[in-house]
C-alpha cells in the first residue's frame, strides 16, 4: 500500500527555525505513516545573487499537487528579509492549481487556515526574565516590520505580562527593527548617540535583532548586562557570538503537529489523532547579553552540532553516516569533478560521491534531456519528461532488486509530472527533499533524497554537495560544447576531419557489419558561385548541399564536411552494389530538388564517388579511392561541357 503523502513548501531548509519545521513534520508523518515531500529552494528569498535566485525559484514550478494528498506551507521561511513576491507566487499556485487541503505555519497566506507557535506565551516568560531577574525600570521592545503579525504577537506577550502586574507597556518605547541584525545595530547608534534615551534592557523580537544591538554596543565599550539584551528563535548565532545571546527556544513541535492533525482529520476522516506534546528542548535559554551568567551545557550542545571538526575520529563507527563540513571539503569532490576528461567519468565522479550524502536510502538526480545542448537553455519551468541520470544506494544497504545506475543520456526516461521515480513501488513512510539543479539562471534539472524520518534532515553539508554538483554538471556542459564545437564544421554543423576520426575509432569498436563504404560529394561550380554571386551565396549553397547530404544519411552513418566543398557519408555494414548505386542516385536526386531561394539564378550541382573495403582496411584508403572516382566523374563532366 502505498503510504499518503504530505507536500511541504519551504525554503532555506538548513536555517535553525526550518530545521525544527523539519524534525516536527518528520515526527508526525512517521507516527501516522505518511510520505513527507518537501520541496525548496535551499537559500533565502532575498539571496543576493539574482541569477543564482532564479535558478532555485524554479523549483516551485515542478510542483504537482495531484501526487500529494495535503500540503503544508512553512511561510515564515518564505518571506525572509521581508519579501514578499515568494509567498505571493506560492498564494496564487495554491489558489490556481491546488484542490487539496492546504494548512500554513506562522504567517498567514489568503484564508487558508494558520497555525502560529505560542509566541505570545513565550514574550510573558522573557519579559518577567527582565523584569524579575534584571530589575529593568526602562524596558524597549525592539520589532520586527511595523505591522508584521510575527512581531505584534510577541509584543501582545510583553503587554500581558506588565498587565498582569497591574503596570502598562509604554507604546512609545517600540522601537521599529526588521528582524535582522541592521536594526538592532541601528538602535545601538541611536542610543549611543543620545537620540534614544538608553534603556535598561530590550527585549528583541529575533535573534539576529539582538546580535545586531549586543555586538554593535560590544564595540561601544559597553559590558554584557550594562543593558540587558534578549532574542527569540534559539539560533547557532546566537550562542556562537560574543557575548552569547539569552534566547527562547519556541514550540515549533507543537505547532507543526497541530497543522498536519487538521489536514489528517480531512485527508483521513476517522482516523485517530495523537495530541502534540511540549519539547523539553524549547523555553528560555541563558546567554550572557542580558547579564546572567551563560547556560554553558546548552551553548557547548549547540555548538558541538555545528563546529568544523578538523580531524574526526575516523575510528567511530557512526562516522559514516555522520557526515560534516569538514569531511565535504577534505573529500576534494570539486577537484575529481574537474579533473574527468570524458562525460560518461564526470557522471561517474558524481556517482561515486554519493557517500558524502550519509545517512540516505535513495538518491536521483533528474536532469532536462537537452541539459548538454547550451544553445536551449531553459530558464523556467521542466521538460515533459526528465533523464533519471544518476540513481544511487547507500552500498552497504545495497539489495540484488534496486535498480541504482548512472548515465550519460536517455537510458531512463521518465514523466516529470511523476516527480519521483519508483515512488509508487512500495516502501516505508519516509521523507523525500526535492531541490532545484541549475547553473546560475539556467535549468539543469532536479535531485530528490530520500532519508528515513529518524535520519539528519538536509542542511550545509547537502546544500555545499549539491553546489558542488551544480558546478560539475556546468563544467561538464562547457566541455561537451567545446568538444562539439572541436569535432563539428562550425557552418553546417555536420563533423569536420577530426569529428571524422574519431568517430571512425567509435565505429571500429561499436560498429556492425564487415564493411566500410564511403560516398564522397563534391560541388561543380562552387567559385562561379562564389565569383558571379558573392560569398554569402556560395556559403548558402555549401549550407543547402550539407542539409541535402545530412538527409541521405542513414542513423549510425557519419556525416563530415571534409573540406571547402567536399562532403563524406561513411557507412559501416555489407553492402551490394545496388546498394551503393541507389544511395548515389538518391544524394543526386536530393541536391537537384533543393528548393530555390530567393529567386536563386544558379544550378546546384555535386559529383559523386564511392568505395569500399573490408573494416580491417585503413578508412583513409577507402576514402582516397572514393575521391579518386569522385573527380574522374568530376573531370568527365567537365569535358563534356567543353
Amino acid at each position: 500500500m502505498v503510504p499518503k503523502r504530505i507536500g511541504l513548501i519551504m525554503a532555506f531548509p538548513e536555517s535553525m527555525y526550518q530545521q525544527s519545521v523539519l524534525d516536527a513534520a518528520c515526527a508526525v508523518c512517521d507516527k501516522y505513516g505518511y510520505d513527507l515531500i518537501v520541496y525548496t529552494m535551499l537559500v533565502e528569498s532575498c539571496h543576493f545573487y539574482k541569477d543564482y535566485l532564479e535558478g532555485e525559484l524554479n523549483i516551485y514550478d515542478l510542483i504537482n499537487f495531484d501526487t500529494i494528498d495535503a500540503v503544508l506551507v512553512d511561510s515564515l521561511s518564505l518571506i525572509e528579509g521581508n519579501t514578499h513576491y515568494l509567498v505571493d507566487m506560492i498564494h496564487r499556485k495554491l489558489d490556481e492549481q491546488c484542490s487539496k487541503p492546504v494548512a500554513v505555519l506562522d504567517y498567514r497566506i489568503g484564508d487558508y487556515p494558520v497555525f502560529s507557535p505560542d509566541d505570545t506565551t513565550a514574550f510573558e516568560r522573557i519579559t518577567a526574565h527582565v523584569l524579575d531577574i534584571h530589575k529593568a525600570q526602562t524596558v524597549y521592545y525592539l520589532s520586527g516590520h511595523a505591522g508584521h503579525p510575527v512581531s505584534e504577537r510577541r509584543l501582545q506577550g510583553i503587554r500581558n505580562e506588565y498587565s498582569m502586574r497591574g503596570m502598562r507597556f509604554d507604546p512609545k518605547n517600540v522601537i521599529e527593527g526588521d528582524f535582522w541584525y541592521s536594526g538592532g545595530k541601528a538602535l545601538a547608534d541611536k542610543i549611543v548617540s543620545g537620540e534614544i534615551a538608553r534603556p535598561d534592557a530590550v527585549i528583541c523580537a529575533s535573534d539576529y535583532l539582538a546580535l545586531g544591538l549586543s555586538t554593535q554596543l560590544a564595540k561601544y565599550g559597553f559590558k554584557p548586562g550594562e543593558i540587558a539584551v534578549t532574542g527569540y528563535d534559539g539560533t547557532t548565532e546566537a550562542v556562537a557570538a560574543d557575548p552569547t545571546v539569552t534566547s527562547y527556544i519556541p514550540d515549533i513541535q507543537v505547532t507543526v503537529h497541530k497543522a498536519i492533525n487538521s489536514l489528517r482529520s480531512r485527508i483521513d476522516p476517522g482516523a485517530s489523532i495523537a495530541q502534540p506534546q511540549h519539547s523539553k528542548t524549547n523555553g528560555l535559554r541563558i546567554g550572557s547579553s542580558c547579564g546572567c551568567n551563560e547556560d554553558t551545557a546548552y551553548i557547548k550542545a549547540k555548538l558541538y552540532s555545528s563546529v568544523w571538526h578538523s580531524h574526526p575520529d575516523y575510528t567511530n563507527s557512526n562516522m559514516a553516516d555522520n557526515v560534516d563540513m569538514s569531511r565535504i571539503t577534505e573529500s576534494y569532490i570539486f577537484e575529481s569533478y574537474t579533473a574527468a576528461t570524458e562525460l560518461s567519468s564526470a557522471i561517474s565522479a558524481i556517482y561515486g560521491s554519493d557517500w558524502l550524502l550519509r545517512p540516505y536510502i535513495n538518491y536521483w538526480l533528474c536532469l532536462d534531456p537537452e541539459w548538454l545542448n547550451t544553445d536551449k537553455q531553459r530558464i523556467h519551468g521542466y521538460p515533459e519528461q526528465m533523464d533519471n541520470i544518476i540513481h544511487t544506494v547507500p552500498t552497504d544497504t545495497y539489495q540484488i532488486d534496486d535498480v541504482q545506475h548512472y548515465s550519460v543520456k536517455g537510458d531512463h526516461l521518465f514523466d516529470t509530472s511523476k516527480i519521483i521515480p519508483y515512488l509508487d513501488m512500495r516502501h516505508s513512510p519516509s521523507v523525500f527533499y526535492v531541490v532545484p539543479m541549475h547553473f546560475s539562471r539556467y535549468e539543469l534539472g532536479y535531485s530528490v533524497l530520500q532519508r528515513s524520518f529518524s535520519q539528519i534532515k538536509i542542511n550545509n553539508v547537502f546544500h555545499t554537495w549539491i553546489r558542488n554538483v551544480n558546478n560539475a554538471l556546468e563544467m561538464i556542459r562547457s566541455k561537451n560544447r567545446l568538444e562539439q564545437l572541436a569535432k563539428h564544421d562550425q557552418m553546417t554543423g555536420l563533423l569536420n576531419r577530426r569529428g571524422m576520426y574519431q568517430g571512425i575509432d567509435d565505429m571500429k569498436k561499436t560498429g556492425f557489419g564487415n564493411d566500410w563504404i564511403v560516398f564522397v560529394a563534391d560541388m561543380d561550380g562552387l567559385k562561379y558561385i562564389n565569383d558571379n554571386f558573392g560569398h554569402s551565396e556560395g556559403d548558402r549553397s555549401i549550407k543547402a548541399v550539407a542539409a541535402a547530404v545530412m538527409s541521405c544519411s542513414e542513423p549510425g552513418d557519419l556525416c563530415i564536411r571534409a573540406g571547402g566543398d567536399e562532403f563524406y557519408i561513411i557507412c559501416r555494414g555489407t553492402f551490394s552494389r545496388e546498394e551503393a548505386e541507389k544511395r548515389v542516385k538518391l544524394i543526386y536526386d536530393t541536391v537537384d530538388n533543393i528548393p530555390v531561394i530567393d529567386g536563386r539564378e544558379y544550378p546546384i550541382k555535386v559529383s559523386i564517388g564511392y568505395s569500399h573495403g573490408p573494416v580491417s582496411e585503413d578508412a583513409d584508403a577507402v576514402i582516397s579511392r572514393a575521391d579518386v572516382q569522385m573527380y574522374s566523374i568530376k573531370s568527365a563532366k567537365k569535358a563534356g561541357r567543353e
